[in-house]
């Protein structure tokens, strides 16, 4: 079906034409029949539903698809930077809490909650209903994704008290400060500032916490390198450079290619020869290790982690609470 069909602007729209939609009224059915949601209100959520063309454009011309050196100018900027000594600052407590509970240097979380939604100031301005519906029903390349996630997404608004049909987020259906989806939320969130409620759209603390559990759960090493600078390898070492996300080799493989790796990482460490892509100005390379394979946990995205680490270590240069 066109999305023009059911939608008559984003304004007024009619609504969703429910039964024309097999796919969304088998949706509601399991819903009702797994999760005891009512299958009139659901019937009602629905029809206030607007699919929304913009975010299927969206989601096709993500920005991690730039040149490294355009990427990197949206977020390492003086503003972003500044903001985020401010930020670590202001929560300075909470941040040194969540470091030593969860191993995650604080300048790493603020990075990205600086990347993700400008420290809070940007959390998305799409209802994600209308945005996970309009991925389930019309992107049929990752439609069982984002079924699942709208799935996730009312079992949330249900457990946090939250009115599904006004919830905002991004395109993709992310919320709150740090720009968790929905299956991550119910997972990963918690309770930073013990009042009882896990609330990352409106608390910064929970934010905090939430961010390094999320990287602690998927395993990152306290103390560990993260990624080099831009290195120069012998030629016979590029082959060996990768875009995947994961690491392929040891330190110690890379030197013995001719790889300068930092000083003091042990040569069982594992690592990757990282290739950047960074447009006309040609390829750019660095040696990644676990933590940065973890920062893409995040967002599936070497410029996005390279994006967090170097925000990171901008902040960190800057703020008198380090």
């Amino acid at each position: 079906m066109s999305l023009i069909v059911f939608v008559c602007g984003i304004g007024n729209a009619w609504g969703l034409n429910v039964p024309q939609y097999p796919l969304l009224t088998e949706f509601i059915e399991r819903m009702v029949t797994e999760h005891g949601f009512s299958r009139q209100e659901l019937g009602r959520v629905f029809t206030d539903v607007t699919l929304r063309p913009q975010v299927i454009e969206a989601i096709r011309r993500p920005s991690e698809r730039l040149p490294w050196h355009r990427y990197r100018q949206l977020f390492l900027t003086d503003a972003n930077i500044e903001n985020g000594v401010r930020f670590a600052t202001q929560h300075a407590p909470t941040l040194r809490r969540a470091e030593q509970e969860f191993g995650v240097p604080a300048e790493i979380i603020v990075a990205i909650i600086g990347v993700e939604t400008r420290y809070g100031q940007s959390m998305g301005g799409f209802p994600v209903l209308d945005s996970l519906t309009t991925l389930t029903l019309e992107y049929p390349r990752r439609s069982a994704f984002f079924k699942r996630e709208l799935e996730q997404f009312l079992l949330l608004a249900r457990e946090q008290g939250l009115d599904p049909r006004t919830t905002k987020g991004s395109y993709a259906g992310a919320m709150g400060v740090p720009q968790f989806i929905a299956s991550s939320y119910r997972e990963y969130a918690v309770d930073f500032n013990g009042d009882r409620r896990t609330d990352l759209m409106a608390q910064e603390d929970d934010a905090i916490g939430s961010v390094g559990n999320y990287l602690a759960r998927h395993r990152w090493r306290a103390g560990g390198p993260v990624v080099s600078d831009p290195v120069t390898p012998p030629d016979a070492a590029r082959e060996r450079a990768s875009t995947e996300l994961k690491p392929r080799h040891t330190a110690a493989e890379l030197v013995e290619a001719g790889v300068a790796v930092p000083p003091g990482v042990p040569p069982d460490t594992k690592a990757g020869l990282l290739r950047v892509a960074n447009g006309v100005h040609g390829d750019q390379f660095r040696i990644a290790f676990e933590n940065f394979y973890v920062v893409t946990k995040y967002n599936r995205s070497i410029n996005y982690a390279l994006a967090v680490v170097e925000l990171s270590r901008q902040i960190a240069q800057r703020w008198t609470g380090q």
